[in-house]
């Protein structure tokens, strides 16, 4: 399989089923995975190979830190504990859940750990692309949750498969010592590599440089991460928390408009093609599955689903409460939810890439030279898990979040009128001295003045006004449009002068706002 094959595959696939799921409703994660498995098995693609590599030291770091710099830094300070107990108790008990599991089903212990380390992430992408209409707080707990998990997860993946190849005992104090350094190592790197770059983007020239840089930042704090042997996970997401933050104070706005409008297309890419990756991979997973039947890792599999979701719900329905039983602060109590309005988190426990990269890092020999047993049920269980997660909770969580009938976020509505207000009274403030040092004629101050008075306290009317105004010069600007389209053709100006112009129109009607 010629590789400019598998990217053209893949390319193609993310297109036509992003626009199919937009058409019918489907869940866009599950379109993507299923002809995904459809291409797997025509022969041109029957010898693809996902490759681990590809999927931690290329994927991730940028899908991380794309929903890194997308989160918000006020409400995972304010959520923090929630998020750790997820990202860190939730995983560990999960990954125990399973290996217990698995064990009763005649796995190894050694082996059935490694299942529960790989099977303990949620994925980020897939929670992402269907958990959209949550509230900002719980939205930005469960996306938080998804970006450390994999930390944890890949930790504890680390530990188990020393022990399944015998290249170091297990004990509880190295594993706690790994735990720690790993995350601090991270975080510390992270933070650094973050701190470092703030004065190399205030000296950038460039918008596009400042784009080549937004590109490299994940992989400039993943990889030292790594090669410390900390988490490269836990840097690239503090890397992107910290840049986002500092971000507004050094980064301009053309370069920041170019850098959301590559990242946007970019995110949205990269997590369409490993779905289709991972359908491609399925069917190898199949036919590699030698250890045990066919029908036995089936019913492992399912076995092993249900535990990730039954210890995922058990979690969401017990630890909160006994947190509420120790904390009975008036802060705490104002942020509870309710029971149904507790189910979507806890249905939110979608698997995807990051296991099944994780399950094919699991090395197919020990340091002696012996063969790892039941390494292909690991792989193929994990593959199962991920369809059903996929197709049991994506299709469904979008129904459950309407059902739990989440209030209306008031607080970012009276946050969005308080910064309007704030930035129209520093304006008008302003405005007198700023206006006699450009030399500013009075009427057009005046003008100007009035403006931002309607749009901090409208007039009767006014509303409407404006948006006929928006809508006159939107037209004016399609007739610039195809005024300039029309010297271009007709050879009076060419492309160079054509694109000058385009772009000042671009910015203009990103301005104004679409109809």
């Amino acid at each position: 399989m010629d590789s400019l094959e598998l990217i053209v595959a893949v390319a193609a696939a993310v297109l036509l089923m992003g626009w199919l799921s937009r058409r019918t409703g489907l869940s866009e994660p599950l379109v993507l995975l299923a002809v995904g498995c459809l291409v797997g098995l025509t022969p041109s693609f029957s010898s693809f190979a996902l490759s681990p590599d590809v999927v931690l030291f290329l994927f991730l770091p940028a899908l991380l830190y794309w929903e890194a710099l997308t989160s918000s830094v006020r409400e995972i300070r304010n959520n923090f504990r929630s998020i750790a107990l997820q990202s860190t108790g939730l995983v560990l008990a999960t990954a125990v859940a399973v290996a217990v599991v698995a064990h009763a089903l005649g796995y190894g212990w050694p082996i059935a750990f490694v299942l529960g380390a790989v099977l303990a992430p949620t994925d980020a992408a897939a929670v992402a692309a269907v958990a959209k209409a949550m509230p900002r707080r719980i939205l930005t707990v469960l996306r938080t949750e998804s970006l450390l998990n994999d930390g944890t997860a890949l930790v504890l993946l680390a530990v188990t498969i020393d022990v399944v190849t015998a290249e170091h005992p297990f004990s509880w104090s190295g594993t706690a010592l790994a735990f720690v350094a790993s995350y601090a190592g991270g975080i510390l790197t992270g933070a650094a590599v973050a701190l470092l770059l703030i004065p190399v983007r205030r000296r950038l020239p460039e918008p596009l440089l400042h784009s080549v840089l937004s590109v490299a930042t994940p992989f400039l704090a993943y990889l030292p991460a790594e090669l410390l042997h900390a988490s490269g996970v836990l840097a690239v997401v503090v890397c992107g928390l910290v840049s986002a933050w500092f971000g507004p104070r050094v980064i301009g706005s053309e370069a920041r408009v170019q850098a959301v409008a590559f990242w946007e297309v970019a995110s949205y890419l990269l997590n369409g093609a490993l779905f289709v990756l991972v359908g491609i991979q399925l069917p190898a997973a199949v036919r590699a599955l030698t250890s045990v039947s066919l029908l036995q890792a089936t019913i492992a599999a399912l076995a092993v689903s249900v535990a990730v979701l039954g210890t995922r719900l058990l979690w969401f329905y017990s630890v909160p409460y006994l947190v509420r039983l120790l904390d009975r602060r008036p802060q705490q109590r104002d942020r509870r939810i309710t029971a149904p309005q507790r189910l979507p988190l806890a249905w939110a426990g979608m698997r995807g890439a990051i296991s099944l990269a994780a399950a094919l890092t699991v090395p197919a020999t020990t340091a002696e030279g012996r063969i790892v047993g039941q390494r292909d049920a690991v792989v193929f269980i994990t593959a199962v898990v991920i369809v059903v997660t996929l197709t049991l909770l994506g299709t469904t969580l979008p129904t459950m979040v309407r059902r739990a009938r989440f209030p209306a976020d008031e607080d970012k509505s009276a946050e969005l009128t308080l910064a309007r207000c704030r930035l129209s009274s520093a304006a008008l403030d302003a405005m007198p001295e700023l206006a006699e040092r450009f030399g500013v004629a009075e009427e057009d101050t005046l003008r100007m003045v009035q403006d931002i008075e309607d749009r901090t306290a409208p007039a009767p009317g006014s509303a409407h006004r404006r948006e006929s105004v928006r809508r006159l010069r939107l037209a004016l600007l399609q007739v610039k449009r195809d005024t300039l389209t029309d010297l271009r053709d007709s050879g009076r100006i060419d492309d160079i002068v054509l694109r000058a112009v385009q772009e000042v129109l671009d910015v203009e009607e990103i301005r104004l706002g679409r109809p």
